[in-house]
């Protein structure tokens, strides 16, 4: 059930993230859903080197907070990505 969660949550937080990004061509199902994966990840970093990091232990994505970081390590890394191609 988790792994579903993930690539629902990945999908989402990745599509939002190319949406306010810009990115023209789209990255498709299967690129949004790796964007949106690693960006959770990333943004769990980020949120965590803030302060504002979740409930430890969570590995369900499942709140607000932890799609809206996801959505923010997705949009750091879409720009990461359009600065280095």
């Amino acid at each position: 059930m988790n792994l579903i969660l993930w690539i629902i949550f990945g999908g989402l937080a990745g599509w939002l993230a190319s949406i306010v990004v810009g990115v023209e061509e789209g990255l498709g199902l299967f690129g949004n859903i790796a964007v949106g994966v690693l960006g959770a990840f990333l943004g769990g970093w980020v949120s965590d080197k803030v302060g504002m990091g979740g409930e430890p232990g969570a590995d369900r994505p499942t709140s607000l907070v932890s799609f809206f970081w996801a959505v923010i390590g997705a949009v750091i890394l879409l720009l990461l990505l359009n600065l280095l191609f």
